[in-house]
């Protein structure tokens, strides 16, 4: 695991792409504040509309420097939650136009993925985390089944459980709404 973080933070440093295990499913990941590597993301899995893509944090005091509205019940959630689950939050700051939806909004995904919160602490900014397929294309369940056209592209693969054939499942989606309560919009 540690080639494989410290191969990531040089190509994140450098405003590349990476392939890697989340604690959901695989996924093409960038540095969340730098919108060309962004953008690199959207080309890669060719997608035209610009959807939003989530971002992932190591720690839930994170939150806050990208979202300037926490509702208490989004912090009790993460507590709370015992399998993944990405909160769309609206308000979204200091992250780059091109990453947020129409509405300025933002999913962040807190990880308790080992590899994710060690590469996350150790570059100290969040990294994009979207499904590492073309769209249109089925989420890959694990690493046999990315698209060979993605890990091509990618600037670095993780080795790091490429070999695990255990089917991942993507997270939860709840949004936090305009009074500041939860909706479930995926689970």
């Amino acid at each position: 695991m540690e080639n494989d973080i410290i191969n990531s933070l040089k190509v994140l440093l450098n405003g590349g792409v990476i392939l890697y295990p989340t604690d959901t499913i695989w996924g093409l990941g960038c540095d969340a504040t730098n919108a060309i590597a962004v953008d690199r993301i959207f080309e890669i899995k060719k997608r035209k509309d610009k959807e939003s893509m989530l971002i992932l944090l190591d720690r839930i005091e994170e939150v806050s420097k990208y979202v300037s509205r926490i509702p208490a019940e989004a912090i009790k959630l993460i507590e709370s939650s015992i399998s993944p689950i990405t909160i769309i939050y609206p308000s979204a700051q200091n992250l780059p136009q091109n990453l947020l939806s129409d509405d300025f909004s933002i999913g962040i995904r807190v990880t308790e993925d080992p590899f994710c919160s060690e590469l996350i602490r150790r570059f100290g900014k969040p990294l994009v985390s979207t499904s590492a397929n073309i769209s249109g294309s089925p989420n890959p369940g694990n690493f046999s089944e990315i698209e060979d056209e993605v890990i091509l592209e990618a600037d670095w693969v993780v080795r790091w459980r490429q070999n695990d054939n255990t089917r991942s499942v993507p997270s939860t989606i709840c949004k936090v709404n305009d009074l500041g309560g939860i909706i479930i919009i995926r689970k």
